[in-house]
């Protein structure tokens, strides 16, 4: 019989997976997609129009767009290291802490299907970071507020995640999930900054059926709501042991 630990390391891979997947859904979402050139033209010191046709322009900016994605990555790993601890706190009384955080991450999921609105996770509360643009330190300083002003846009996805965090009660992992997390979102700040011109399609493609995938993230979300309210990941993690033995060797 594989070990308990073996079975623990195995089912960090499909959380990290879903972390990722839910930072992708995040940078897709309404509240981000669309500000993401002017905001990514802002931070090079640049304009948008100088990003489609300087490569020049366009290094300023994948250097300031490496700083923002920094300073946004430090604040979920934070997160991630606090919901962690919070999850050992509370370790006697996990199962029924896991159980109430699936109920709440359906609920989220429920509200991007448009099953129901929950108004404060449609409105943004952003900080106002003066002006910073051009410099790697301002773009820093940009990450973070973007992290803690984007917030209540993000909370649905950002809250299951989070949830996932808490229910590993480990710091080491918790934070490992959401440094997955940053990594779905934050990398593509970084394609959009060094490919600008050639993802102008693709991203106005994604704006025109922003209510699909909109959907998306909401049957996401209610589907990781469920297998936490139900155990699923267990079961999932001894699925892929069985399927992908080597997967046992990790940790």
């Amino acid at each position: 019989m594989l070990e308990a630990t073996q079975i623990l390391d195995a089912s960090l891979l499909p959380a990290m997976v879903i972390a990722a997947v839910a930072g992708l859904l995040s940078f897709l979402s309404p509240c981000v997609l669309p500000i993401v050139p002017p905001y990514l033209a802002y931070m090079g010191g640049v304009s948008v129009s100088d990003m489609e046709d300087e490569a020049a322009s366009r290094r300023r900016v994948l250097l300031a767009a490496a700083f923002f994605v920094l300073g946004l990555s430090t604040v979920f790993l934070l997160l991630g290291f606090a919901f962690s601890a919070l999850g050992r706190m509370f370790l006697q009384v996990q199962d029924w802490f896991i159980i109430v955080a699936g109920i709440v991450v359906m609920i989220f999921g429920a509200h991007f299907l448009g099953i129901f609105r929950i108004g404060f996770l449609d409105r943004e509360a952003r900080m106002e970071t003066g002006d910073r643009g051009g410099s790697a330190f301002g773009a820093y300083v940009l990450g973070l507020a973007f992290a803690f002003g984007w917030t209540p846009c993000l909370g649905p996805i950002l809250g299951a995640i989070l949830g996932l965090a808490a229910s590993e009660a480990s710091l080491t992992r918790g934070t490992v999930l959401l440094a997955a997390y940053a990594l779905g979102l934050g990398l593509p700040f970084l394609l959009v900054a060094a490919f600008f011109p050639r993802l102008k399609g693709p991203m106005a493609w994604m704006k025109r059926h922003m209510d699909r995938i909109e959907r998306i993230s909401g049957l996401l979300l209610w589907t990781v709501g469920l297998m936490m309210l139900t155990g699923q990941f267990t079961a999932f993690s001894w699925w892929l042991l069985e399927r992908f033995p080597v997967l046992s060797t990790l940790g």
